[in-house]
């Protein structure tokens, strides 16, 4: 069998449809050691891969959720201030030097790591998850780059720290704005979109066992039917889960069947004032009679 297929099997076990595009594009990635990044709308499964993987490879995920002002100290590394400062005090008061305190509050007792840094220092290569590096500003993709580069992080108190070992690094972003070409050279690349009906039902049958077949397939009918309506928030394959654990714990038996508790699930795949009046009763009712 194909090493693709083994790493799709691998993920299946985990509860993780992947498309055969989606693993062979991770194959590859983990193979040449190269950073992946994921492309796609929001709730499509782009973070849930990196969980799956960690889980399959049985190793650590690290998760480093970006955002607009994320900075390197954030990042990679921060110094433990206060306990620098009670350290400053208690030298103080014993007489220490101040060459040989500054020397004790810079080393490694004192040094917070945050995802990056702690990423490069496992014994056991762990998943690198960067999440929606589109959310964070330019500035800080480009220092990214380098540490993609590399694998190594310079603390000047402490000069080059190299990883011990290389992380299997997953980058997402719901493209929010634009990714720089150079962060695009840097990386292998996968667009996720929203499943089709076939490995939607798949999905469902791996995460929600307990669902009955027949209703399983009037849920995934249903969802996909909401997904092509005017929504400003479409529902995504948690969103679904969602749906079809509040439809089967209404002890809902067909998904025509009562219009009123339809209207109540629809909360799980709803997420907006504005798409629950794009979406009154008597549609949903509609939708539903065409999925069943």
């Amino acid at each position: 069998m194909d090493e693709w297929k083994t790493l799709q099997d691998e993920l299946a076990r985990e509860g993780y449809v992947a498309s055969p595009d989606l693993a062979m594009a991770l194959h590859l990635a983990i193979a040449l050691g190269r950073p992946l990044l994921l492309e796609g709308a929001a709730g499509v499964g782009k973070t849930e891969i990196a969980r799956a993987l960690a889980q399959a490879r049985d190793t650590r995920l690290i998760r480093l959720q970006c955002y607009e002002g994320l900075d390197a100290a954030q990042a990679i590394y921060e110094w433990n201030y206060q306990k620098q400062l009670l350290s400053i005090r208690a030298a103080a008061e014993d007489g220490e030097g101040a060459r040989a305190a500054e020397a004790r509050i810079f080393s490694e007792e004192f040094l917070l790591e945050r995802p990056l840094l702690a990423a490069i220092r496992q014994k056991v290569a762990p998943v690198l998850l960067i999440d929606e590096i589109d959310r964070a500003d330019e500035e800080f993709e480009a220092y990214l780059l380098e540490v993609l580069s590399d694998f190594a992080i310079t603390v000047p108190e402490l000069g080059t720290i190299e990883a011990v070992t290389r992380p299997h690094v997953i980058l997402t972003s719901n493209g929010t704005r634009d990714l720089s070409d150079a962060l695009r050279r840097r990386c292998l690349y996968a667009h996720v979109d929203y499943p089709d009906r076939e490995t939607e039902l798949a999905i469902l049958r791996a995460r929600a066992p307990q669902v009955e077949a027949r209703l399983g397939e009037q849920i995934v009918g249903f969802v996909q039917a909401v997904r092509k309506e005017d929504l400003e928030k479409v529902p995504g394959v948690a969103e679904m889960l969602d749906f079809a654990a509040a439809i089967a714990g209404l002890g809902v038996a067909d998904l025509a069947d009562d219009p009123a508790v339809l209207h109540v699930a629809l909360a799980t795949l709803l997420k907006t004032q504005g798409d629950r009046a794009a979406l009154p009763p008597e549609v949903a009712a509609r939708l539903a009679g065409k999925a069943a």
